[in-house]
């Protein structure tokens, strides 16, 4: 599974990375993010989109995986 790295970045960065990697993937990838904003916005697109996901949390970030 294709993981994308998005720790540093504001949004929308976070949420155009993960559209661009769904492209490319569209049954899946994990993403990496480091602040709650991306995290819920992140999360809605990929609500609105079709995904299921689930939430790890690592210290300070969290993988969002993502399938259909």
């Amino acid at each position: 599974m294709e993981k994308i790295d998005t720790c540093g970045m504001s949004c929308p960065q976070p949420v155009l990375m993960t559209k661009n990697a769904l492209d490319n993937n569209p049954n899946g990838v994990d993403i990496i993010v480091d602040n709650n904003t991306a995290k819920g916005n992140v999360e809605r697109f990929l609500k609105h989109s079709g995904y299921s996901i689930s939430v790890k949390q690592r210290e300070d970030i969290f993988i969002i995986e993502a399938r259909k």
